[in-house]
């Protein structure tokens, strides 16, 4: 069996490695994508199971990005995990605006990634 594909869009290293890591521990192959205007064209021809993003960036708008995702007829399916500060509370709403299935906690999504990708994949 093939394993699923999880997209994971970051710009800060340290902790999308750490995520990029963790998912492949779960039996996911991973493909990074560093800049996020390209994030619905690399769903298009990739076809992941699951999108994983840091919403918080310097230099990129990764809510929009989402927000494309979710408009596009190809891509509108994928389920989003967007990842924000506890305290970011217009970033969190932001990302759910955006049409992000979930919204996570920074600090929390590495130690409990298994129950947030089953909640996120859960099919209504």
């Amino acid at each position: 069996m093939t394993q699923p594909l999880a997209l994971v869009v970051y710009e800060k290293l340290l902790p999308g490695s750490q995520l990029v890591n963790r998912l492949q521990d779960l039996k996911y192959r991973v493909r990074p994508v560093t800049d996020a205007s390209l994030l619905v064209a690399c769903a298009r021809q990739e076809k992941p199971m699951i999108v994983l993003a840091d919403v918080v960036s310097s230099s990129q708008d990764v809510c929009g990005a989402v927000a494309r995702l979710k408009q596009d007829p190809q891509t509108r399916h994928i389920p989003v995990i967007a990842i924000a500060p506890e305290h970011a509370e217009e970033t969190q709403e932001e990302a759910r605006k955006a049409g992000a299935t979930l919204v996570v906690s920074d600090a929390a999504v590495l130690n409990h990634l298994p129950q947030f990708l089953d909640q996120a994949l859960q099919v209504e």
